[in-house]
C-alpha cells in the first residue's frame, strides 16, 4: 500500500517519535508504515485520517496488486 504519510509528517515538522507518540504506537511502526513493509489496521488508519484532517483514501492507496 502506498501512503503519503512522511510527506505529511514533514508538513508538521514531526519527527518519527513524535508521530508516534500522536498515535500512541511505536517508532518502529511508523517507520514500517511509512516505508510500506506494514499496512496500519483500520482503526490506526482512521486515527492517522483524523489526527491529519484527511480522509483516509487521501493518504493510503493500494499499490495496484490485486488480491486473489
Amino acid at each position: 500500500m502506498k501512503n503519503t504519510l512522511r510527506e505529511l509528517r514533514a508538513e508538521r515538522g514531526w519527527t518519527q517519535a513524535d508521530l508516534s507518540e500522536e498515535l500512541g504506537v511505536s517508532r518502529q511502526t511508523v517507520n514500517a508504515i511509512e516505508t510500506g513493509k506494514y499496512d496500519p489496521s483500520l482503526p490506526l488508519a482512521f486515527r492517522i485520517a483524523t489526527l491529519f484532517g484527511r480522509p483516509i483514501e487521501a493518504i493510503f492507496e493500494p499499490d495496484g496488486k490485486r488480491a486473489g
